[in-house]
């Protein structure tokens, strides 16, 4: 089972933030704002988390294969 149509084309990647900048923020109440900024906050912080983890196996990569005498 495939999470796409194979016959689709697969959508870019960074086009579902893309869209969401786009929304018009006038159309949502006090609490549905309130909603996205959690739900966006919980994005950053595992963005950042991911971040973290490939900047630390980069470092121990670079680490490794250096050849500096």
């Amino acid at each position: 089972m495939t999470l796409f149509d194979e016959n689709e084309p697969r959508p870019s990647r960074g086009a579902a933030l893309l869209a969401l900048t786009r929304e018009d923020l006038t159309l949502f109440g006090v609490e549905e704002l309130k909603e996205r900024i959690e739900t966006l906050q919980s994005e950053i912080d595992r963005s950042r988390t991911a971040l973290d983890g490939k900047q630390s196996t980069k470092s121990a990569a670079d680490a490794l294969f250096s050849f500096k005498s």
